[in-house]
């Protein structure tokens, strides 16, 4: 699986997507992970959305299968989710390392929709709404 992450420094995941100086993009699976490119962008201060500048980032992301950012526009989301690839906004900035530990372990563990979609692993359960029925409402 190839997850990117929008990053100033290629330590930690702090910046948004849409203006983001740099994406470090990883391979990984349950037992690694290494980077396979570091994509940077050119600086250009004008404090507002670009979208040239959107579809340059998006583009970096071919064969991704998610982007985590500490922030993202409706544009972007849409057009990212569109692609097939499941943007991540992140409440405080946060090391790759960790957020790549994190991955690993679900990777291992499963029941992280969009990473089982991403394997393959995903399948339908055709009696899941039966059991939600089942269940009951309490509203």
């Amino acid at each position: 699986m190839r997850i990117a992450f929008a990053s100033a420094d290629r330590i930690r995941v702090d910046e948004h997507f849409g203006m983001t100086r740099g994406l470090v993009i990883y391979d990984l699976d349950d037992k690694r992970a290494q980077c396979v490119a570091v994509v940077e962008f050119p600086i250009k201060d004008s404090g507002h959305h670009d979208e040239g500048r959107l579809a340059a980032r998006i583009a970096a992301l071919d064969g991704c299968t998610a982007v985590y950012c500490a922030a993202i526009g409706g544009s972007a989301i849409r057009q990212l989710l569109a692609r097939g690839i499941q943007p991540i906004r992140l409440k405080a900035p946060e090391p790759i390392e960790t957020i790549l530990a994190e991955l690993r372990t679900s990777i291992r563990l499963g029941g992280v929709p969009w990473i089982e979609t991403a394997l393959g692993k995903h399948t339908s359960d055709p009696d899941r709404f039966a059991r939600m029925i089942a269940e009951g409402w309490e509203g």
